[in-house]
C-alpha cells in the first residue's frame, strides 16, 4: 500500500493545473544572483503573464567580494536582491546562511521542504550537483532530498505537506563530468532579455565589482552607469546554439525558433513529479508553435 501511495505521489500520469489560479514558481539558488543568472528571463515572463515567482538565496553571500565581506557585505546583498524583486516583480528571500560554507544538514534540509510548501509550488528549479562551486552542489543535494519530502506530513510537520509533488527542473550548466546537462525545456527569453539584464544590473557588487575581479577583466568595466549596462549586456548575450535551437523547434515549431535570439534551458529532475509534454505547455504558457 505504501508503493502505491508513493507511486501516486511521483508518477501521477496528468498533473491538473487550474489555469484560472495563477502557477507558483520558485527558484532555489545557491547565492543571491543565481536564479537571475539562470532564470531570470523566464522569470519575467511568467510574471508578464501574471503567475507568481519567487527567488530563494540559500546562502547570504557574504564572502562574495575581494574587499567587502560578513555582515556587511551580506546587507549589501540583500538590498541587491530586494532590488531585483521590484525590477522583476517577484519575491526574493534570503536565508542566513553564510556563503561559502553551506552543506546539506537536516535543519537546511527542512528550511527547503518549508519554503516549498509555503509556497504551494507547481515547479521548482535549482542547481545540478555536479558543478564547480561547493555551494551550487549542497543546495542541488538540499533541493533534490526535499523533493519527495515535501508531501511527508510527518517531515518538517509545522508546515502542511503538498497535496502534489511539484515538476522538479535543473538550471542549464556546461559541466560535463560526470553527467552533461540534458535540456528538456527551452524558453524563449529574447522579448524580455532587456529585462533580465536590468534585474542582473542591481546586483552591482557581483556584476561590476567581485566576478570581474576573480575572473581577471576588471579593467573592462565602465565607469559611467549607462555605459557599464550596455556593457553587462554584451558580456551575458549568448547566440543560440545548434543543441539549443533543436530542443527550441520541439516547443516552438521550426519557424518559431529561427526567430529566438536569447534562451534559458532546463533539465527535468527524475525526482519530482515526471512531467508529460501536455503538462510541460501548461507549466510554461508561455512556450507557443
Amino acid at each position: 500500500m505504501k508503493s502505491f501511495f508513493l507511486f501516486l505521489f511521483l508518477f501521477t500520469a496528468t498533473i491538473s493545473f487550474a489555469q484560472d489560479k495563477p502557477l507558483q514558481i520558485i527558484m532555489i539558488g545557491a547565492h543571491p544572483d543565481d536564479c537571475d543568472i539562470k532564470g531570470g528571463g523566464t522569470a519575467a515572463l511568467f510574471v508578464e503573464m501574471g503567475h507568481q515567482v519567487k527567488f530563494i538565496s540559500v546562502t547570504n553571500g557574504d564572502a562574495g567580494h575581494m574587499e567587502q565581506g560578513g555582515g556587511m557585505l551580506a546587507k549589501r546583498r540583500m538590498a541587491e536582491t530586494q532590488e531585483v524583486a521590484k525590477r522583476l516583480g517577484i519575491t526574493y528571500e534570503v536565508l542566513d546562511n553564510h556563503d561559502g560554507e553551506l552543506l546539506a544538514t537536516l535543519p537546511i534540509r527542512f528550511d527547503i521542504i518549508r519554503k516549498i510548501r509555503e509556497w504551494k509550488a507547481d515547479v521548482v528549479i535549482s542547481h545540478r550537483t555536479n558543478d564547480y562551486h561547493p555551494d551550487h552542489r549542497y543546495t542541488a543535494i538540499l533541493v533534490q532530498d526535499a523533493a519527495y519530502m515535501v508531501g511527508v506530513p510527518n517531515i518538517a510537520a509545522d508546515t502542511p505537506p503538498l497535496a502534489k509533488n511539484p515538476v522538479f527542473l535543473y538550471f542549464q550548466d556546461n559541466f560535463q563530468k560526470p553527467n552533461p546537462f540534458h535540456a528538456d525545456i527551452a524558453i524563449d527569453i529574447t522579448s524580455v532579455m532587456d529585462k533580465k539584464i536590468h534585474a542582473l544590473d542591481a546586483h552591482e557588487s557581483q556584476f561590476y565589482e567581485w566576478l570581474p575581479w576573480i575572473g581577471g577583466y576588471a579593467d573592462e568595466v565602465p565607469e559611467d552607469k549607462i555605459a557599464r549596462k550596455e556593457w553587462l549586456k554584451h558580456k551575458r548575450l549568448s547566440a543560440v546554439s545548434p543543441s539549443s535551437l533543436q530542443i527550441l523547434e520541439k516547443w516552438y515549431g521550426k519557424e518559431n525558433a529561427a526567430k529566438v535570439q536569447q534562451v534559458e534551458l532546463f533539465e527535468i529532475c527524475e525526482y519530482g513529479s515526471r512531467p508529460s509534454e501536455q503538462d510541460i505547455r501548461k507549466l510554461f504558457p508561455m512556450i507557443k508553435k
